[in-house]
Protein backbone atom coordinates (compact mmCIF):
# COMPACT_ATOMS: atom_id res chain seq x y z
CA UNK A 1 0.00 0.00 0.00
CA UNK A 2 3.00 2.67 1.17
CA UNK A 3 4.37 1.71 -2.58
CA UNK A 4 1.36 2.38 -4.41
CA UNK A 5 1.09 5.59 -2.52
CA UNK A 6 4.56 6.75 -2.70
CA UNK A 7 4.42 5.78 -6.20
CA UNK A 8 0.91 7.85 -7.60
CA UNK A 9 2.20 11.04 -5.42
CA UNK A 10 5.75 10.80 -7.30
CA UNK A 11 4.24 11.22 -10.37
CA UNK A 12 1.81 13.78 -9.09
CA UNK A 13 5.86 15.61 -8.19
CA UNK A 14 7.05 14.71 -11.48
CA UNK A 15 4.23 16.50 -13.62
CA UNK A 16 4.06 19.88 -11.50
CA UNK A 17 7.98 20.28 -11.38
CA UNK A 18 9.05 18.35 -14.45
CA UNK A 19 6.55 18.13 -17.38
CA UNK A 20 4.74 20.99 -16.75
CA UNK A 21 7.09 22.93 -14.66
CA UNK A 22 4.09 24.62 -12.56
CA UNK A 23 6.77 25.34 -9.59
CA UNK A 24 10.57 26.37 -9.77
CA UNK A 25 12.78 23.56 -8.50
CA UNK A 26 14.25 25.02 -5.21
CA UNK A 27 15.60 23.73 -1.62
CA UNK A 28 12.25 25.30 -0.31
CA UNK A 29 9.21 24.08 -2.62
CA UNK A 30 11.18 19.94 -2.69
CA UNK A 31 11.53 20.24 1.49
CA UNK A 32 7.68 21.25 1.14
CA UNK A 33 6.60 18.94 -1.16
CA UNK A 34 8.47 15.91 0.73
CA UNK A 35 5.87 17.08 3.77
CA UNK A 36 3.24 17.57 2.39
CA UNK A 37 3.98 14.28 1.18
CA UNK A 38 4.76 12.60 3.83
CA UNK A 39 1.97 14.16 5.97
CA UNK A 40 -0.97 13.20 3.09
CA UNK A 41 0.75 9.63 3.41
CA UNK A 42 0.32 9.49 6.61
CA UNK A 43 -3.34 10.88 6.61
CA UNK A 44 -3.64 8.21 3.97
CA UNK A 45 -2.34 5.61 5.68
CA UNK A 46 -4.11 5.44 9.47
CA UNK A 47 -7.42 6.39 7.55
CA UNK A 48 -7.88 3.76 5.60
CA UNK A 49 -5.79 1.32 8.48
CA UNK A 50 -8.52 2.78 10.50
CA UNK A 51 -11.92 2.83 8.56
CA UNK A 52 -10.80 0.29 6.05
CA UNK A 53 -8.70 -2.25 7.43
CA UNK A 54 -7.09 -4.97 5.22
CA UNK A 55 -5.46 -8.53 5.97
CA UNK A 56 -3.22 -10.02 4.38
CA UNK A 57 -3.03 -13.61 6.59
CA UNK A 58 -6.59 -14.25 5.50
CA UNK A 59 -7.28 -18.45 4.64
CA UNK A 60 -9.53 -20.69 3.66
CA UNK A 61 -9.79 -23.26 7.05
CA UNK A 62 -11.67 -26.28 6.73
CA UNK A 63 -12.71 -28.45 10.08
CA UNK A 64 -10.33 -31.57 10.18
CA UNK A 65 -11.43 -35.07 12.12
CA UNK A 66 -7.80 -36.68 13.36
CA UNK A 67 -8.81 -40.35 12.51
CA UNK A 68 -7.36 -42.60 15.19
CA UNK A 69 -8.10 -46.06 16.02
CA UNK A 70 -10.62 -46.80 19.12
CA UNK A 71 -8.22 -50.68 19.28
CA UNK A 72 -5.13 -51.64 18.63
CA UNK A 73 -4.37 -54.24 15.70
CA UNK A 74 -2.59 -54.22 12.38
CA UNK A 75 -4.04 -52.62 9.54
CA UNK A 76 -4.83 -55.22 7.04
CA UNK A 77 -6.89 -52.92 4.43
CA UNK A 78 -7.13 -49.08 3.62
CA UNK A 79 -10.00 -49.31 0.56
CA UNK A 80 -10.30 -45.61 0.00
CA UNK A 81 -8.07 -43.19 -2.41
CA UNK A 82 -6.90 -39.53 -2.15
CA UNK A 83 -9.16 -36.85 -2.32
CA UNK A 84 -12.28 -39.58 -2.93
CA UNK A 85 -15.80 -37.77 -1.81
CA UNK A 86 -16.54 -40.45 0.73
CA UNK A 87 -20.03 -40.54 2.48
CA UNK A 88 -20.14 -40.85 6.65
CA UNK A 89 -19.99 -44.59 7.24
CA UNK A 90 -17.45 -45.70 4.25
CA UNK A 91 -14.80 -47.73 5.35
CA UNK A 92 -11.75 -45.68 5.64
CA UNK A 93 -9.35 -48.95 6.75
CA UNK A 94 -9.69 -52.08 8.49
CA UNK A 95 -7.68 -53.84 11.27
CA UNK A 96 -7.06 -57.25 11.81
CA UNK A 97 -10.48 -59.12 13.45
CA UNK A 98 -8.98 -62.19 14.41
CA UNK A 99 -7.91 -61.70 17.64
CA UNK A 100 -10.98 -59.71 18.47
CA UNK A 101 -13.27 -62.52 17.04
CA UNK A 102 -11.40 -65.10 18.97
CA UNK A 103 -12.29 -63.46 22.01
CA UNK A 104 -16.47 -62.76 20.99
CA UNK A 105 -16.53 -66.65 21.09
CA UNK A 106 -14.79 -67.35 24.35
CA UNK A 107 -17.01 -65.34 25.75
CA UNK A 108 -20.56 -66.52 23.86
CA UNK A 109 -18.83 -69.96 25.22
CA UNK A 110 -18.70 -68.65 28.80
CA UNK A 111 -21.88 -66.92 28.42
CA UNK A 112 -23.96 -69.99 27.18
CA UNK A 113 -21.97 -72.03 30.43
CA UNK A 114 -23.26 -69.47 32.75
CA UNK A 115 -26.59 -69.86 31.48
CA UNK A 116 -26.25 -73.44 32.15
CA UNK A 117 -25.60 -73.28 35.52
CA UNK A 118 -28.22 -70.60 36.51
CA UNK A 119 -30.59 -73.06 34.41
CA UNK A 120 -30.05 -76.01 36.66
CA UNK A 121 -29.81 -73.40 39.63
CA UNK A 122 -33.80 -72.97 38.95
CA UNK A 123 -34.38 -76.51 38.31
CA UNK A 124 -32.67 -77.19 41.98
CA UNK A 125 -35.14 -74.45 42.76
CA UNK A 126 -37.79 -75.94 41.80
CA UNK A 127 -36.92 -79.38 43.25
CA UNK A 128 -36.68 -77.63 46.53
CA UNK A 129 -39.80 -76.23 46.36
CA UNK A 130 -41.51 -79.44 45.53
CA UNK A 131 -39.67 -81.09 48.48
CA UNK A 132 -40.47 -78.51 50.76
CA UNK A 133 -44.37 -79.02 49.79
CA UNK A 134 -44.14 -82.83 50.45
CA UNK A 135 -43.03 -82.73 53.81
CA UNK A 136 -45.08 -79.70 54.13
CA UNK A 137 -48.03 -81.78 53.29
CA UNK A 138 -46.62 -85.09 55.10
CA UNK A 139 -46.68 -82.80 58.37
CA UNK A 140 -50.36 -81.86 57.78
CA UNK A 141 -51.13 -85.37 56.81
CA UNK A 142 -49.57 -86.82 60.56
CA UNK A 143 -50.34 -83.80 62.46
CA UNK A 144 -54.15 -84.64 61.35
CA UNK A 145 -53.45 -88.60 62.35
CA UNK A 146 -52.14 -88.31 65.12
CA UNK A 147 -54.39 -85.23 66.54
CA UNK A 148 -57.26 -87.56 66.00
CA UNK A 149 -56.08 -90.52 67.89
CA UNK A 150 -54.49 -88.38 70.77
CA UNK A 151 -57.29 -86.93 71.11
CA UNK A 152 -60.10 -89.72 71.32
CA UNK A 153 -57.52 -91.03 74.00
CA UNK A 154 -57.42 -87.92 76.14
CA UNK A 155 -61.49 -87.98 75.65
CA UNK A 156 -61.71 -91.60 76.63
CA UNK A 157 -59.63 -90.35 79.85
CA UNK A 158 -61.61 -87.85 80.67
CA UNK A 159 -64.72 -89.63 80.65
CA UNK A 160 -63.20 -92.50 82.54
CA UNK A 161 -61.96 -89.92 85.01
CA UNK A 162 -65.76 -88.65 85.49
CA UNK A 163 -67.41 -92.06 85.86
CA UNK A 164 -64.80 -93.20 88.58
CA UNK A 165 -65.37 -89.84 90.20
CA UNK A 166 -69.09 -90.88 90.42
CA UNK A 167 -68.11 -94.58 92.12
CA UNK A 168 -65.72 -92.45 93.95
CA UNK A 169 -68.40 -90.29 95.16
CA UNK A 170 -71.08 -93.16 96.02
CA UNK A 171 -68.00 -95.87 97.75
CA UNK A 172 -67.16 -92.65 99.75
CA UNK A 173 -71.06 -92.37 101.02
CA UNK A 174 -71.16 -95.52 101.66
CA UNK A 175 -68.04 -96.01 103.81
CA UNK A 176 -69.41 -93.38 106.02
CA UNK A 177 -72.02 -94.85 106.23
CA UNK A 178 -70.95 -97.95 107.38
CA UNK A 179 -68.62 -96.30 109.83
CA UNK A 180 -71.60 -94.80 111.31
CA UNK A 181 -73.32 -98.28 110.95
CA UNK A 182 -70.30 -100.07 113.08
CA UNK A 183 -70.10 -97.39 115.96
CA UNK A 184 -73.75 -98.19 116.72
CA UNK A 185 -72.84 -101.73 115.78
CA UNK A 186 -75.83 -102.37 113.40
CA UNK A 187 -73.05 -103.73 110.85
CA UNK A 188 -70.90 -106.66 111.18
CA UNK A 189 -67.31 -106.18 110.82
CA UNK A 190 -67.02 -107.72 107.84
CA UNK A 191 -69.70 -105.70 105.90
CA UNK A 192 -67.81 -102.68 107.01
CA UNK A 193 -64.15 -104.03 105.75
CA UNK A 194 -66.11 -104.72 102.34
CA UNK A 195 -67.32 -101.32 102.44
CA UNK A 196 -63.87 -99.87 103.20
CA UNK A 197 -61.96 -101.95 100.33
CA UNK A 198 -64.81 -100.65 97.91
CA UNK A 199 -63.72 -96.85 98.88
CA UNK A 200 -59.83 -98.01 98.82
CA UNK A 201 -59.79 -99.57 95.57
CA UNK A 202 -62.41 -97.18 93.83
CA UNK A 203 -59.85 -94.40 95.21
CA UNK A 204 -56.82 -95.95 93.49
CA UNK A 205 -58.51 -96.31 90.38
CA UNK A 206 -59.76 -92.58 90.08
CA UNK A 207 -56.28 -91.58 91.07
CA UNK A 208 -54.90 -93.41 87.87
CA UNK A 209 -57.62 -92.44 85.39
CA UNK A 210 -56.40 -88.81 86.69
CA UNK A 211 -53.00 -89.73 85.93
CA UNK A 212 -54.14 -91.39 82.74
CA UNK A 213 -55.85 -88.24 81.73
CA UNK A 214 -52.99 -86.06 82.56
CA UNK A 215 -50.76 -87.77 80.15
CA UNK A 216 -53.17 -87.85 77.36
CA UNK A 217 -52.94 -84.29 76.91
CA UNK A 218 -49.62 -83.18 77.23
CA UNK A 219 -49.31 -86.14 74.55
CA UNK A 220 -51.45 -84.08 72.63
CA UNK A 221 -50.11 -80.67 73.61
CA UNK A 222 -46.72 -81.97 72.28
CA UNK A 223 -47.59 -85.09 69.99
CA UNK A 224 -44.92 -87.99 69.54
CA UNK A 225 -41.29 -88.53 68.25
CA UNK A 226 -42.23 -89.58 65.10
CA UNK A 227 -44.62 -86.41 64.45
CA UNK A 228 -41.22 -84.58 65.92
CA UNK A 229 -38.89 -86.47 62.82
CA UNK A 230 -41.38 -85.27 60.36
CA UNK A 231 -41.37 -81.36 61.89
CA UNK A 232 -37.25 -81.90 61.69
CA UNK A 233 -37.79 -83.10 57.79
CA UNK A 234 -40.22 -79.74 57.07
CA UNK A 235 -37.40 -77.32 58.69
CA UNK A 236 -34.33 -79.08 56.80
CA UNK A 237 -36.80 -79.13 53.12
CA UNK A 238 -37.53 -74.97 54.04
CA UNK A 239 -33.34 -74.54 54.89
CA UNK A 240 -32.54 -76.06 51.56
CA UNK A 241 -35.08 -74.02 49.41
CA UNK A 242 -34.23 -70.67 51.04
CA UNK A 243 -30.29 -71.18 50.21
CA UNK A 244 -31.04 -72.33 46.81
CA UNK A 245 -33.45 -69.31 46.07
CA UNK A 246 -30.97 -66.85 47.84
CA UNK A 247 -28.26 -68.29 45.05
CA UNK A 248 -31.56 -67.79 42.28
CA UNK A 249 -32.66 -64.72 43.28
CA UNK A 250 -29.53 -62.53 44.16
CA UNK A 251 -29.72 -60.66 40.43
CA UNK A 252 -29.15 -57.27 39.30
CA UNK A 253 -31.89 -55.62 37.12
CA UNK A 254 -33.09 -59.43 36.34
CA UNK A 255 -30.37 -60.85 35.86
CA UNK A 256 -27.65 -63.50 38.20
CA UNK A 257 -24.54 -61.50 38.26
CA UNK A 258 -22.36 -64.11 36.75
CA UNK A 259 -24.44 -63.84 33.51
CA UNK A 260 -25.11 -60.48 33.80
CA UNK A 261 -21.18 -59.95 33.66
CA UNK A 262 -20.38 -62.42 31.00
CA UNK A 263 -22.81 -60.55 28.86
CA UNK A 264 -21.20 -57.00 29.63
CA UNK A 265 -17.69 -58.55 29.01
CA UNK A 266 -19.25 -59.96 25.49
CA UNK A 267 -21.29 -56.79 24.36
CA UNK A 268 -17.83 -54.96 24.87
CA UNK A 269 -15.96 -57.76 23.00
CA UNK A 270 -18.09 -56.97 20.10
CA UNK A 271 -17.71 -53.64 20.23
CA UNK A 272 -13.97 -54.30 20.00
CA UNK A 273 -14.60 -56.03 17.11
CA UNK A 274 -16.82 -53.58 15.45
CA UNK A 275 -13.71 -51.16 16.20
CA UNK A 276 -11.34 -53.16 13.71
CA UNK A 277 -13.18 -51.35 10.64
CA UNK A 278 -12.83 -47.35 10.98
CA UNK A 279 -15.39 -45.70 9.02
CA UNK A 280 -15.56 -42.00 7.82
CA UNK A 281 -17.16 -39.83 10.57
CA UNK A 282 -19.34 -37.65 8.10
CA UNK A 283 -19.27 -36.86 4.38
CA UNK A 284 -15.71 -35.63 3.18
CA UNK A 285 -12.32 -36.82 1.80
CA UNK A 286 -9.16 -38.09 3.11
CA UNK A 287 -6.24 -35.66 0.77
CA UNK A 288 -3.16 -37.32 1.76
CA UNK A 289 -3.09 -41.29 1.74
CA UNK A 290 0.08 -42.45 3.39
CA UNK A 291 -1.38 -44.98 5.55
CA UNK A 292 -0.50 -48.31 4.67
CA UNK A 293 -1.40 -52.14 5.21
CA UNK A 294 1.14 -53.62 7.96
CA UNK A 295 1.19 -50.62 9.82
CA UNK A 296 -0.12 -51.23 13.64
CA UNK A 297 -2.42 -48.73 14.86
CA UNK A 298 -2.64 -48.41 18.33
CA UNK A 299 -6.02 -47.39 21.04
CA UNK A 300 -3.95 -44.18 22.76
CA UNK A 301 -4.19 -41.80 20.33
CA UNK A 302 -1.50 -40.51 20.29
CA UNK A 303 -0.35 -40.40 16.57
CA UNK A 304 -3.54 -40.22 14.59
CA UNK A 305 -3.12 -42.41 11.28
CA UNK A 306 -5.78 -39.58 8.81
CA UNK A 307 -6.43 -36.37 8.30
CA UNK A 308 -9.83 -36.60 7.52
CA UNK A 309 -11.35 -33.27 6.04
CA UNK A 310 -15.24 -32.64 6.52
CA UNK A 311 -17.40 -31.82 3.31
CA UNK A 312 -18.42 -28.31 5.63
CA UNK A 313 -17.95 -25.24 3.57
CA UNK A 314 -14.91 -24.16 4.51
CA UNK A 315 -14.26 -20.83 6.29
CA UNK A 316 -13.21 -17.51 5.15
CA UNK A 317 -11.21 -16.16 8.20
CA UNK A 318 -9.07 -13.34 8.27
CA UNK A 319 -7.10 -11.48 11.00
CA UNK A 320 -7.32 -7.82 12.12
CA UNK A 321 -5.44 -5.25 14.68
CA UNK A 322 -7.79 -4.94 17.73
CA UNK A 323 -7.69 -1.01 17.12
CA UNK A 324 -10.33 -1.24 14.18
CA UNK A 325 -13.09 -3.97 16.07
CA UNK A 326 -14.79 -1.17 17.03
CA UNK A 327 -16.72 -0.07 13.39
CA UNK A 328 -16.57 -4.21 12.19
CA UNK A 329 -19.64 -5.55 12.50
CA UNK A 330 -21.61 -8.59 10.47
CA UNK A 331 -22.83 -7.60 7.35
CA UNK A 332 -20.46 -4.89 6.26
CA UNK A 333 -19.38 -4.75 2.42
CA UNK A 334 -15.81 -6.55 2.00
CA UNK A 335 -13.74 -7.82 -0.54
CA UNK A 336 -10.91 -10.58 -0.86
CA UNK A 337 -8.17 -11.05 -3.07
CA UNK A 338 -6.32 -14.63 -3.69
CA UNK A 339 -3.06 -15.28 -4.50
CA UNK A 340 -4.39 -18.22 -6.73
CA UNK A 341 -6.32 -16.10 -8.65
CA UNK A 342 -4.07 -12.76 -9.44
CA UNK A 343 -6.09 -9.67 -10.76
CA UNK A 344 -9.48 -11.00 -9.45
CA UNK A 345 -11.48 -9.39 -6.48
CA UNK A 346 -14.48 -11.64 -4.49
CA UNK A 347 -17.25 -9.91 -2.51
CA UNK A 348 -17.37 -11.29 0.90
CA UNK A 349 -19.46 -9.82 4.04
CA UNK A 350 -18.41 -10.19 8.05
CA UNK A 351 -20.13 -12.74 9.38
CA UNK A 352 -18.73 -12.47 12.88
CA UNK A 353 -16.22 -12.19 14.95
CA UNK A 354 -14.65 -14.38 17.53
CA UNK A 355 -15.28 -14.06 20.84
CA UNK A 356 -11.93 -14.90 22.47
CA UNK A 357 -8.32 -15.75 21.46
CA UNK A 358 -5.83 -17.88 22.70
CA UNK A 359 -4.12 -14.54 24.51
CA UNK A 360 -6.79 -14.30 26.85
CA UNK A 361 -7.08 -17.78 27.95
CA UNK A 362 -6.41 -18.97 31.64
CA UNK A 363 -4.72 -22.40 31.73
CA UNK A 364 -4.41 -24.78 34.87
CA UNK A 365 -0.95 -24.43 36.46
CA UNK A 366 1.41 -23.75 38.92
CA UNK A 367 1.71 -19.89 37.54
CA UNK A 368 0.21 -17.18 38.62
CA UNK A 369 -1.51 -14.89 36.44
CA UNK A 370 0.29 -11.41 35.94
CA UNK A 371 -0.43 -8.09 34.47
CA UNK A 372 2.96 -7.46 32.87
CA UNK A 373 2.60 -7.64 29.05
CA UNK A 374 4.32 -10.81 28.60
CA UNK A 375 2.83 -11.02 24.72
CA UNK A 376 1.57 -9.20 22.28
CA UNK A 377 -1.89 -7.68 22.00
CA UNK A 378 -3.64 -10.37 19.93
CA UNK A 379 -5.05 -10.46 16.59
CA UNK A 380 -8.78 -10.90 16.15
CA UNK A 381 -10.27 -13.26 13.69
CA UNK A 382 -13.15 -12.22 11.36
CA UNK A 383 -15.04 -14.77 9.56
CA UNK A 384 -16.51 -13.79 6.46
CA UNK A 385 -19.47 -15.01 4.12
CA UNK A 386 -18.56 -16.04 0.57
CA UNK A 387 -21.05 -16.32 -2.85
CA UNK A 388 -20.76 -19.41 -5.19
CA UNK A 389 -18.71 -17.52 -7.21
CA UNK A 390 -15.97 -18.26 -5.00
CA UNK A 391 -17.26 -21.63 -3.94
CA UNK A 392 -16.69 -22.82 -7.32
CA UNK A 393 -12.82 -21.50 -7.78
CA UNK A 394 -10.23 -24.30 -7.33
CA UNK A 395 -9.06 -23.41 -4.17
CA UNK A 396 -7.73 -25.73 -1.96
CA UNK A 397 -8.33 -25.32 2.29
CA UNK A 398 -5.58 -23.20 3.37
CA UNK A 399 -5.57 -21.06 0.31
CA UNK A 400 -3.91 -17.94 1.33
CA UNK A 401 -5.76 -14.23 0.39
CA UNK A 402 -6.09 -10.25 1.39
CA UNK A 403 -9.39 -8.99 2.67
CA UNK A 404 -10.33 -5.44 3.25
CA UNK A 405 -13.24 -4.52 5.31
CA UNK A 406 -15.12 -1.38 4.60
CA UNK A 407 -16.73 0.12 7.38
CA UNK A 408 -19.20 2.91 7.93
CA UNK A 409 -17.25 5.54 8.16
CA UNK A 410 -15.38 7.87 5.87
CA UNK A 411 -16.71 5.88 2.61
CA UNK A 412 -14.93 8.07 0.13
CA UNK A 413 -11.89 6.39 1.71
CA UNK A 414 -12.94 2.97 0.68
CA UNK A 415 -12.49 3.63 -3.45
CA UNK A 416 -8.47 4.08 -2.71
CA UNK A 417 -8.57 1.03 -0.51
CA UNK A 418 -9.99 -0.61 -3.30
CA UNK A 419 -7.30 0.64 -5.58
CA UNK A 420 -4.34 -0.53 -3.85
CA UNK A 421 -6.07 -3.86 -2.96
CA UNK A 422 -6.35 -4.56 -6.81
CA UNK A 423 -3.07 -3.25 -7.07
CA UNK A 424 -1.85 -6.09 -4.38
CA UNK A 425 -3.87 -8.27 -6.77
CA UNK A 426 -2.22 -7.45 -9.77
CA UNK A 427 1.32 -7.85 -7.68
CA UNK A 428 0.43 -11.44 -7.85
CA UNK A 429 1.41 -12.45 -11.49
CA UNK A 430 5.02 -11.30 -10.23
CA UNK A 431 5.39 -11.92 -6.62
Amino acid sequence: MVESLVGVYALICWLIFKKYKLLPVTTYTVCTAMLIGASILGVLFVALSIFHPVSHDGRLYAPVVQVVSQVRGVVVEVPFEANQPLKQGDVLFKLDAKPFQIEVDRLRASLAVKNSKFAQLAEQLAAAEATTRQARATLLASESSYDRQLREEHDGAKSKVVELKERLELATAQFGRAKNSLAQAAMSQGEFDRAEANFKTTQQEHSQAEANERLAAEKLRGGSASLESVRQALAAAEAAERKVRTEFTTQVDGQNPEVRETTALLERARWDLEQTVVRAPSDGYVPQKLLRPGQMATALGVKPLLAFVTGEKPLLVASFHQRVLSDIKPGLDAEAVFDAYPGRSFKVKVRRTLTAIREGELDTGGQMVTGTPVTAPGYVPVVFDYAEDVSNLNLPVGAAASVAIYTERAHALSILRKIILRIHSWENFVF
